[in-house]
């Protein structure tokens, strides 16, 4: 089995989920399949079918949630400070064409969200800044063409 990367905290925010599926989500599942039972005809209750279609989704998140825990290789971010990016790093950026800034954590695959500023490390803008250095310029292919970015913060936290 191959371990991947990811932050303490993501590995945190697994967990938790993974601890609200087993503890909340499957009992209260199991509490209205139940209920639905109790309803009567099987083949016609509609309630009872998407309880159990939802059951089967809990269960096979809490597969994969499992899966992805016992492979995870947690990585301290606060020990792997340098002034290079690598993984774990906060990376603050600017357009060079736009002057827009944004600011990235890169992280592990499990982990990544977007909408929380959180990108994988498998992407392209990720392995762009692999290696690099503060006030280095970095060049990545987007669907809408190429983008210039100029680093101006590295942090790890």
């Amino acid at each position: 089995m191959e371990k991947f990367p990811i932050t303490t905290a993501g590995y945190a925010r697994l967990e938790a989920e993974l601890k609200q599926r087993k503890s909340v989500d499957r009992p209260a599942i199991i509490e209205a399949i139940s209920e639905a039972r109790a309803h009567g005809d099987l083949k016609e209750n509609a309630e009872y079918h998407a309880a159990k279609e939802k059951q089967s989704f809990i269960e096979g998140r809490i597969k994969e949630l499992e899966a992805v825990i016992s492979r995870a290789d947690v990585i301290d971010v606060k020990s792997l400070a340098c002034d290079t990016v690598k993984f774990g790093a906060t990376v603050k950026l600017v357009d060079e064409d736009s002057e827009e800034e944004s600011k990235y954590q890169i992280v592990g695959e499990h982990e990544a969200d977007i909408n929380q500023r959180l990108i994988s490390i498998t992407a392209p803008i990720a392995r762009a800044l692999i290696g690099k250095k503060k006030g280095d310029s970095i060049e990545v292919k987007t669907p809408k063409g190429g983008r210039n970015y100029e680093i101006l913060e590295i942090k790890y936290v």
